[in-house]
């Protein structure tokens, strides 16, 4: 009976086991609509449901045009939100299929679709897809690379996010992540879209505190755009590499990774080109800079859609830029596609030289503007390779830059020091600057003279430019006006600023810069002179005109000893005059007196004889 008791029991429990599986998969299969998102439905004005196809089956991305061609409200959150999810779609189709055959067919598809809206879809996208496919990375970088050169905010924001991604991965010890970035951050170098000064810090972070991951990372860097480096950089390389020897010395890595560094050595960088001739699609290049120090912002929020008030203006904006955009593309390529001519309109020839001019100018001017710092800045100038006669364009649009600030900021005159100390063509043309500049002092507008004046200041007290820009100022009332004199006043008040007065008496009273000086500080009459030592007072530099003040004494000392001996002689030739005289009157009374006594004499003999 214990026996018949258990197996009944058992058989009970896997009855009730079997019902209880049952009625799970009948409520699995009886819940409907369990992976569909929680998205609200559109309606129509009729309160009809849009997208419904009677029990059809149609695939996605077709139902999403159905419904967005059938929605009214084009400025609705639910439009835009389906707009975002097929930008996201987009983008992320494009970028996975790209390689190195089908790039040129890509570029086009992608400047169709709103990269300004999806930059950070665009990013997210191009960071997942290499980090899973490192061998493709200088694809991607082509592809940031072109796109760079239409919106540099593009490029920008990943690289800020590579290297906050390295950052993170290399705090969290993750080598393949940290790989990764390395070989995007070379290859963006590579294409000129990170500077190369990042390349050398990251270098220079990694092999700091030298272990066997860190030095194997600066050799796959050294490796990836060691070519570049080569080029722009020469000194740097030969910097890492002297560290590299000095790690190989020490011999505290492991015998693989100095095999490595071993091997670099060998590395054919002269001749080696950075960029596949197949991957070299940018026609303008937009380097950025992104400090390894600094705390940088991601900008995860435009990951994220947003409802955006302006969308059907922002919309058409870049709906114009894109056809634009396209068609200068299509022109570009069956100009290319067809033969040259071999005459040309004059007109069409000064048109597209002034057209040259312009862009030289903006991109000279958007190098400046965007640069971090000094060095930045005259790493990018640098990097432009002006031809020949050039050079006074920059030196001109610095100067503007300075001229238009509301203060005097000493960062343009600093970047002007840099730049003289290039080359001696640059001093040159920023003495020419100062002559044609003064020449049209009182064309300038009042408000710009101070700033303009603080910056050739800080040239002429760092000796960037010669003393002998003055010969071409005369400091007269007739030569001068109220402009040139408002410039002279903050000209010599920063250069006393800077230099103070001993130092800056020094420098103006050089004997090989006399000749030089001799015009703005004249002496050949006392007016010219008093009118000068005056408008020093003035400005509240009268030390400076010591030497001519007592120039101005020693000059009078000698006038007044020539006026007295010139009356001394007269006074002499006078007297002369006068004693010979008076001698003549002396003789002529001596010899009336003696003849007077001779009478007296012969009238007492006469009356004794009587």
């Amino acid at each position: 009976m214990g026996r018949h008791d258990s197996s009944s029991e058992e058989e009970e429990r896997y009855r009730k086991r079997d019902r209880r599986r049952r009625q799970k998969h009948k409520d699995k299969r009886s819940k409907k609509d369990v992976s569909k998102p929680n998205v609200p439905e559109l309606n129509d004005n009729n309160g009809k449901a849009l997208g419904k196809t009677g029990g059809v089956y149609i695939p996605p991305f077709k139902k999403e045009r159905m419904i967005m061609k059938e929605v009214k409200d084009k400025s609705s959150v639910e439009y835009q939100r389906l707009t975002w999810d097929a930008l996201r779609k987009s983008i992320n189709g494009l970028v996975n299929k790209v390689n190195a055959r089908n790039i040129k067919n890509i570029v086009p598809e992608l400047f169709a679709v709103n990269l300004i809206r999806g930059r950070g879809l665009f990013c997210r996208s191009c960071i997942k897809s290499q980090m899973a496919s490192p061998e493709y990375t200088d694809v991607f970088a082509a592809l940031v690379a072109v796109v760079n050169s239409k919106f540099p905010q593009v490029g920008l924001l990943l690289l800020k996010r590579v290297v906050l991604q390295l950052m993170k991965a290399y705090t969290r010890n993750d080598k393949p992540q940290v790989l990764a970035a390395v070989k995007f951050i070379a290859h963006l170098v590579n294409q000129l879209v990170a500077e190369e000064t990042m390349a050398l810090e990251l270098v220079t972070l990694l092999l700091e505190d030298p272990t066997d991951d860190s030095v194997e990372l600066a050799v796959v860097l050294v490796k990836e755009c060691g070519a570049r480096l080569q080029d722009f950089a020469p000194k740097g390389l030969n910097g890492i590499f002297e560290r590299f020897r000095s790690i190989l010395h020490d011999g505290e890595i492991d015998k693989s990774v100095q095999y490595l560094i071993e091997g670099l050595y060998f590395a054919k960088f002269p001749g080696h080109h950075a960029v596949r001739s197949e991957l070299d699609l940018a026609e303008e290049k937009y380097s950025h800079y992104i400090s390894l120090e600094k705390v940088i912002d991601p900008e995860t929020v435009l990951d994220v859609f947003k409802p955006d008030p302006d969308f059907l203006e922002n919309e058409k904006k870049y709906v114009a830029f894109k056809n634009e955009l396209l068609a200068k593309e299509e022109i570009g390529y069956d100009a290319s596609s067809e033969e040259e001519d071999d005459e040309f309109d004059e007109n069409e020839l000064g048109d597209e030289a002034e057209t040259n001019l312009v862009n030289l100018r903006r991109k000279i001017y958007q190098t400046i503007m965007a640069s971090i710092d000094l060095e930045q800045a005259r790493h990018k100038l640098l990097k432009l390779k002006l031809e020949p006669g050039q050079e006074m364009e920059l030196c001109i649009i610095l100067l503007e830059c300075c001229g238009q600030e509301r203060t005097y900021l000493r960062y343009y005159s600093s970047l002007g020091q840099l730049i003289c100390m290039i080359s001696k063509s640059y001093q040159e043309n920023f003495e020419k600057c100062f002559v044609q500049l003064y020449s049209m002092i009182h064309c300038i507008e009042t408000n710009d003279l101070p700033n303009v004046a603080k910056f050739f200041a800080h040239l002429l007290a760092t000796e960037a430019i010669s003393l002998r820009v003055f010969s071409y100022i005369r400091l007269t009332k007739e030569d001068t006006t109220s402009s040139s004199r408002i410039f002279l006043k903050f000209l010599f008040g920063e250069l006393w600023k800077q230099l103070g007065i001993r130092l800056l008496n020094k420098m103006l009273q050089v004997l090989t810069m006399q000749d030089s000086l001799e015009s703005i500080f004249p002496r050949d009459n006392q007016e010219n002179m008093r009118l000068l030592i005056s408008f020093f007072t003035s400005i509240g530099l009268s030390g400076i005109t010591e030497h001519l003040k007592e120039y101005m004494k020693y000059m009078q000392h000698l006038i007044n000893m020539q006026q007295q001996s010139d009356s001394e002689s007269d006074d002499s030739s006078s007297s002369g005059s006068e004693s010979g005289s008076s001698s003549s009157g002396s003789n002529s009374d001596s010899s009336s007196s003696d003849s007077e006594s001779e009478s007296d004499r012969e009238k007492r003999k006469r009356r004794r004889r009587g």
